[in-house]
């Protein structure tokens, strides 16, 4: 072969360019997913990038809310992964922040009802909170001042905000999905708000010993059976309309759903040694496997809405709620350990693939069975990433504290008992008959486009 001419040499300005692209392809996440320290340092690059998108923490901003378009419950499930990636990693970056926004946004009685979300806030999205709130008490992660409401005492505020809501009015009981009655989905019961509060339940039960909490927890679970939201395979519809005795089922399935019963199920068992719990948990196990793929092999994905492309702007994070779920019931039900883990390592290997895009390569993709970045950048869709690959520490650190085995975090059975006001001044008007068919047409308009995006799944 004739030997390259000298006019056909690269220039000086061109091996500069090769080589600051080169330094840019060493930014992008690089994980090894059996060495501890590549974890760390991938969870650290996930997270910086996602601590992007908060800005609650600069001054004239808001503490704990997320920027449009992202949902107020999300900037609470961030908390929790903060919360975790602290008692993963032991760096405490965003420690502050989390005290700054979670105490914020709980305010005075700590049941996370801030009045600058009366117009929207569902229980589902109150329940968010409460989970980080849990999470902070059972990881002993560093207590707010003295002067605000605790961590513990945050989720029994909650708790205690939600259970006088539990509606036997129509469909024999359950939550609604939305707390005040002018919110579109008011007339809708579902999964995830009631599953969020038995998955309370049955943490503060866990927590706590205290066997109120225990009993909610038995009776949320009968009632997602009773009324058939659980099949007997133990997979989960996302809800109905009360305004037919929810018998018409929105049969579309998320992670998140089997994910909070998983936990749930988990926490009970282990404060229960009961061999009911044990079979109950097994049996949600069993029913995750049918999001996660074959090829690549045990891969997670979002199977009502991935593979067609119309997963909206909450459902890009259900899947990092299954993964920090699972971490988690491995250390409370050891027996699920070697289930789960091998979807633990897959799915965080192939997510972290993902995380190569951006200014910086580090912004994640939402489809993980790809393992390559596809060119979509979102809040939900990177927090989901830091907790795959984060859950892969778990065997790492010890498992959660509770009131008599070295937790800190102080309670108070009654919090919650300073509610706001009911109404936000600009709703204050009477609500009437008509009002509330209006919520019922919006509630049923909603399940319409709803199964119109996802419907292709109902399970048949």
């Amino acid at each position: 072969m004739r030997a390259a001419s000298s006019s056909t040499q690269p220039s000086w300005a061109s091996l500069l360019t090769i080589g600051l692209a080169g330094l840019g392809a060493v930014q992008a996440v690089d994980l090894d997913i059996e060495d501890g320290e590549s974890i760390k340092k991938a969870a650290k690059e996930i997270a910086t990038n996602m601590m992007t998108y908060y800005t609650g923490m600069n001054p004239g901003d808001n503490p704990g809310n997320l920027p449009d378009p992202y949902y107020w419950w999300e900037a609470g499930a961030m908390f929790n992964a903060l919360i975790d990636y602290w008692y993963y990693t032991g760096d405490d970056t965003w420690n502050d922040i989390t005290i700054q926004g979670m105490t914020w946004q709980a305010g005075e009685n700590g049941a996370f009802m801030p009045n600058n979300q009366s117009k929207t806030e569902g229980n589902d999205d109150q329940v968010f909170w409460a989970f980080a709130a849990m999470s902070a008490a059972e990881r002993n992660f560093p207590n707010p001042p003295d002067d605000k409401p605790q961590w513990l005492e945050m989720a029994q505020a909650v708790f205690n905000t939600q259970a006088p809501r539990w509606d036997p009015s129509s469909c024999g009981g359950g939550l609604r999905w939305q707390i005040f009655t002018w919110n579109n989905g008011y007339n809708y019961k579902n999964t995830i708000s009631t599953g969020g509060f038995f998955h309370l339940a049955a943490r503060l039960a866990k927590y706590t010993g205290n066997s109120t909490y225990s009993d909610w927890a038995e009776k949320a679970w009968d009632w997602i059976s009773d009324v058939g939201f659980m099949t007997t395979n133990y997979h989960f519809w996302d809800g109905a309309s009360d305004l037919n005795e929810c018998k018409e089922l929105n049969k579309i399935e998320w992670t998140y759903n089997n994910g909070v019963f998983l936990l749930g199920a988990a926490n009970m068992y282990n404060a229960t040694e009961d061999p009911k719990w044990k079979d109950r948990l097994q049996r949600v196990l069993n029913s995750t496997d049918i999001f996660f793929a074959t090829t690549p092999k045990n891969v997670m994905y979002e199977r009502a809405c991935e593979t067609v492309n119309t997963c909206m702007v909450d459902q890009r994070s259900f899947k990092g709620y299954l993964a920090r779920w699972m971490a988690s019931t491995t250390q409370l039900a050891p027996f699920t350990f070697d289930q789960i883990m091998p979807k633990l390592k897959a799915s965080g290997q192939a997510a972290a693939k993902t995380c190569t895009g951006g200014d910086q390569q580090t912004s994640c993709g939402l489809r993980w069975t790809d393992q390559k970045w596809d060119h979509t950048k979102d809040f939900g869709q990177q927090m989901a990433a830091l907790e795959v690959v984060q859950s892969n520490l778990i065997t790492r650190v010890d498992p959660p504290v509770t009131s008599d085995n070295g937790g800190t975090s102080k309670g108070n059975p009654s919090a919650g008992g300073k509610p706001p006001e009911p109404k936000p001044k600009a709703l204050s008007y009477t609500i009437t008959t008509a009002d509330r068919a209006g919520a019922g047409i919006l509630t049923v308009m909603m399940i319409i486009t709803l199964g119109g995006s996802c419907g292709w799944l109902i399970w048949d």
